[in-house]
């Protein structure tokens, strides 16, 4: 068992090297640095509740839904982040680039990937013509978060899995 972790933390290394060091180029730089804060605090709570507040049905639903799932999602990440005290990579690893005012907190789960999918999942399913759209703005959150040296890939699916689980939970109870 020792040895599969082994391997899957080498490998989730690797593949964040790939990212974060391969893939470097100027307009990644500029348009992912801008695009991470979709999956922060202020864009997501302020955008669920003002959607909430002055949207028509469906977006209104919607966007109550979003606003309790981002509340509840991000309970489950407090507590991963008290129980799995991950080092940040661009702490732990050499050569990691990184950008302005870095977060220093833990770095299991992403936050802002979770928050991300558990606000798209209730626009998704309220307005699943524009699907592609709330998915795509998703996983360029989560992608930035690699990206930027700020997060695992493993960090970014375990956000991916708590707020899409979170979501359709808080969707599938409300209807």
């Amino acid at each position: 068992m020792r040895q599969l972790i082994f391997k899957l933390q080498k490998l989730d290394q690797r593949l964040f090297q790939w990212i974060n060091g391969r893939l470097h180029n100027f307009l990644l730089n500029f348009f992912l640095y801008y695009l991470t804060h979709l999956g922060g605090a202020t864009f997501t709570i302020s955008t669920s509740l003002l959607v909430w507040v002055f949207g028509s049905p469906p977006w209104s639903t919607a966007g109550a839904q979003a606003a309790i799932a981002l509340a509840v999602s991000h309970i489950p990440v407090a507590i991963a982040k008290k129980l799995y005290p991950r080092i940040r990579p661009y702490l732990a690893l050499p050569e990691t680039n990184t950008f302005r005012n870095p977060l220093s907190d833990h770095s299991f789960p992403s936050g802002h990937t979770t928050a991300a999918f558990a606000i798209a999942i209730p626009f998704i399913v309220a307005i699943p013509e524009l699907w592609s759209l709330f998915l795509s703005l998703s996983i360029i959150v989560g992608f930035s978060r690699i990206y930027l040296g700020l997060h695992y890939p493993s960090d970014v699916l375990a956000g991916v899995v708590i707020g899409t689980s979170v979501a359709t939970m808080t969707v599938a109870i409300w209807n």
